[in-house]
């Protein structure tokens, strides 16, 4: 979870790896043809601040590799081409690719709403509400039926996790640099001082009408995409749109299977060897959301790795054990929060939530080697590393 920012300009770079299975190409989602099937890399890291779009890399073992979703390689099943659009957003490159009669005019709708959407959540626009709610002194703030709805989901996840997810951890967030990139150790002293202003109860929702304590800040890094993932799948079926792939950063959310029926698949990244794959997870109707300690870190004077996830219990970077998160569901917003909360709960809290649930399933990497995986989804995760896979039993 990092602070939501509003930004549209990037850095042009670029990357040339080999292998017949590549990487995620510096964490962006990259899709690729294997057996006349597609890959989508699941998870996020540097290439947010690259410019590669339009980019074609040759591999020693694979004829081409497009690094870009808009560029998507056609398998022979497809008849229709696909419409896609590329997007920088909230910070972060974005592309969907869509299937249908309909899809242009579904894909023009949902670009003008991603940008609508970041337009109220981003931490830094001096327009959006949240700015403005953050800003508000303790004196309540009007805020739109979209941010009123998103504060109610975060609120619940927070109850839910038992604040393992707490969207008002943003000044602890800015303490620690990861907001701007100007990565420092708090001391003991202002951390302590900070949490104090870490309560997501704190928040007072009446209507559209939000009162935050003074000195309390939300931030929307950590159900952003999510919230906005579910959005476009809503556009996309009011268009008649019943076949498409969501690639928000971080973030993937399929709708329906491929065209020709088959499902989606999903690589995840190796938090250990970000240069390998983990695994490939099939997917149809769901989103799949990964954080991890590898993502977005520095190295501190002291020679620690400090990531970006913050625990609200401590006002640290998280330290739980796990390396990687992955959550799949049919909500992207549920799955983007807990891929946080997860990561901030460790084994034991993470595996006694999921033991009933039904509605999400996780991919967990542990930082000794091992992964733990939901038996709802065990058949649709292949594991392509030499990690042990230890399958969780679901009691409902």
């Amino acid at each position: 979870m990092c602070g939501l920012q509003t930004s549209r300009n990037a850095d042009e770079g670029s990357e040339n790896h080999s292998g017949v299975y590549p990487p995620a190409l510096c964490g962006f989602y990259s899709l690729y043809e294997r057996q006349g099937g597609f890959f989508i890399f699941s998870d996020f890291k540097l290439l947010c601040m690259q410019k590669l779009f339009l980019k074609v890399i040759i591999l020693k073992k694979i004829a081409l590799l497009l690094t870009v979703i808009p560029l998507f390689i056609c398998s022979c099943a497809e008849t229709t081409p696909p419409q896609s659009r590329d997007i920088f957003a909230m910070d972060t490159y974005m592309n969907i690719k869509a299937y249908g009669d309909n899809a242009d005019a579904a894909l023009n709708t949902a670009e003008a709403e991603i940008y609508r959407l970041e337009s109220l959540f981003s931490v830094t626009n001096e327009n959006s509400d949240v700015f403005r709610l953050n800003n508000s002194n303790g004196k309540y703030a009007a805020v739109s039926n979209d941010v009123k709805k998103l504060l109610e989901f975060s609120v619940e996840m927070g109850r839910d996790t038992n604040g393992a997810l707490d969207i008002t951890i943003y000044p602890l967030l800015h303490e620690w640099g990861f907001t701007a990139d100007e990565y420092k150790i708090p001391s003991k002293k202002q951390i302590d001082k900070l949490l104090e202003k870490v309560d997501y109860s704190s928040i007072d929702i009446d209507g559209n009408n939000i009162t935050l304590p003074d000195g309390v800040e939300v931030d929307f890094g950590a159900v952003a995409k999510g919230y906005t993932s579910d959005r476009i799948v809503e556009i996309l079926k009011e268009n008649d749109v019943n076949s498409a792939i969501i690639n928000l950063g971080g973030n993937i959310h399929a709708l329906g299977k491929k065209p020709e029926g088959s499902m989606w698949n999903v690589a995840v990244t190796d938090p250990l060897s970000p240069d390998e794959t983990l695994g490939i997870i099939r997917i149809a109707d769901k989103a799949v959301v990964t954080s991890g300690n590898y993502e977005r870190y520095f190295i501190g004077e002291d020679g620690r790795k400090y990531c970006h996830i913050i625990d609200p219990a401590t006002g640290f970077p998280a330290e739980n054990g796990f390396v990687s998160v992955t959550v799949t569901g049919e909500s992207g917003a549920v799955c983007d929060a807990l891929s946080t909360a997860f990561f901030v709960m460790g084994r034991e809290k993470t595996v006694e939530f999921l033991k009933n649930q039904n509605a999400v399933s996780a991919i967990l990497v542990e930082d000794n080697g091992n992964i733990l995986i939901s038996e709802n989804i065990a058949d649709h995760f292949e594991n392509l590393s030499e990690l042990s896979v230890e399958v969780l039993e679901n009691e409902s």
